[in-house]
């Protein structure tokens, strides 16, 4: 069977909040309607004037990314003189990545470079590689440099590494230390980790142990659809296999995940919440849950929300087990006219010296691991959740994450398992078994088309 790509909108969720994580609320100052391509003459992207003696580089972003905001462009520029940068953004990834599939297909209207979401990258390296330069040959990349896993989600099966990692989202829990503590549970994030190291079922239990003596009107957990995308994040493989066979309903992360999220929502440790809603917002604001999976991109965004009131109230713990939510790559099309120098470009942006500047200052997690040793993140710390050392918690994560195969369906199946099944176990009392059987048949129905 071959499966349809599909848009999806976990994509538009990751690029509003990475947007908000780091202060801004919608796409970069430079907007393009047509997908974020921007291309020039021929079949190319960047076209030869950006002043005099000027090459100008087109560069392809689906909402606010950060390169440009972190000033990154402009360092590039003051370090290459006969560099120009122009960034074409599209807000919504929805819009963006349909018309990069086109783009690519017909060989023109393309950027020099362009930004994939993760979501979308297994479609890029396992049926469009050929458009895309190897950028593992660039010099000056060192693979070493990078998480191996990231890597690997950027590299065919041949070896070919069509897309250099940017940001990644390893997750920890965060947590509300007021709330822990009147329900009699340590406060402090090293104990607190402890409370559920190296299992998902310790943080059920944890759960437990906080609802007996829980505040009035708070829940130990935000809703079950997160604790369930966190786990499947966490296995050695979800909806696929290595092969890139569709696995999803006999895998065993997406099995741990289904039952242990329907456990948190039967023994009633959910607010019954959907993340990203008007009602999980104000939820934030008023502290009625203790607990949420988080990578790095949500802090900002639990800032935002639950403001004044919440600030040295949340900390950071490290999660059950590494797990990994998000992120995105940067890719060179075959067809731009300036290839080599666009290639140099996306080796120079993907750097660990770069991906530490970005972190420190867009909140973008590096996934360079050379890049944790650098002060930018080695040192970080977050005032807003108590000082927590946000590096050092975070990095420690993304060495973490296992390597897991991602299909050209993730995002959809992740998004009915979630809205078609498990909200519905959540927020209805609908039984788990028919839940399954429902989200089952929607998706199906889905890849089927």
């Amino acid at each position: 069977m071959r499966y349809r790509t599909r848009t999806h909108r976990t994509a538009v969720v990751l690029t509003a909040v990475a947007a908000l994580a780091g202060g801004l609320l919608t796409g970069c100052a430079e907007d393009s309607d047509d997908g974020g391509q921007g291309g020039s003459s021929g079949g190319g992207g960047g076209g030869g004037g950006g002043g005099k003696g000027k090459t100008t580089l087109t560069v392809g972003v689906f909402g606010a990314f950060g390169l440009k905001e972190a000033g990154l462009y402009e360092e590039y520029e003051r370090l290459h003189p006969d560099i120009a940068i122009k960034q074409n953004s599209v807000q919504r990834n929805e819009n963006y990545w349909p018309a990069l599939l086109t783009h690519l297909s017909s060989g023109s209207g393309l950027s020099d470079i362009q930004a994939v979401e993760v979501g979308n990258i297994a479609e890029l390296t396992g049926t469009h590689s050929a458009k895309l330069m190897d950028l593992g040959k660039v010099p000056g990349v060192d693979k070493g440099s990078y998480l191996d896993w990231k890597w690997k989600q950027g590299t065919t099966k041949d070896g070919k590494t069509v897309g250099l990692g940017t940001d990644i989202g390893p997750t920890g829990i965060c947590y509300r230390k007021d709330l822990f503590e009147k329900a009699g549970l340590p406060t402090d994030r090293e104990a607190v980790g402890k409370l559920w190291a190296g299992d998902w079922r310790k943080y059920l239990a944890a759960g437990k142990r906080y609802q007996a003596k829980a505040p009035k009107g708070t829940a130990f957990v935000d809703g079950a659809t997160g604790v369930m995308a966190a786990v499947h994040g966490s296995g050695t493989e979800k909806f696929y296999d290595a092969d890139g066979e569709l696995v999803y309903k006999d895998s065993a992360a997406v099995k741990e995940g289904w039952d242990l999220a329907a456990e948190f929502a039967e023994a009633g440790l959910t607010d019954k919440l959907q993340q990203f809603q008007p009602s999980w917002d104000q939820a934030l604001a008023n502290g009625s849950f203790a607990t949420v999976t988080c990578p790095p991109w949500m802090l900002g965004y639990i800032k935002d929300k639950a403001g004044e009131a919440g600030k040295d109230q949340w900390d950071v713990a490290a999660a059950p087990k590494p797990s990994n939510w998000g992120g995105s790559f940067l890719t060179v099309p075959e067809a731009g006219e300036h290839k080599e120098e666009a290639a140099k470009l996306v080796a120079w942006l993907t750097a660990p010296k770069q991906q530490a500047k970005l972190f420190d200052k867009r909140a973008s997690f590096p996934s360079a691991k050379a890049a944790y040793d650098l002060p930018e993140v080695k040192d970080a710390k977050n005032p807003y959740f108590g000082g927590a050392p946000v590096g050092r918690i975070f990095s420690r994560a993304a060495e973490g994450v296992p390597v897991q195969p991602i299909g050209p369906e993730d995002g959809i199946i992740s998004q009915y398992l979630a809205d078609t099944g498990m909200l519905g176990v959540d927020q209805k009392g609908t039984d788990p078994d028919k839940a399954w059987g429902k989200a089952v048949k929607t998706i199906d129905n889905a890849l089927d088309q």
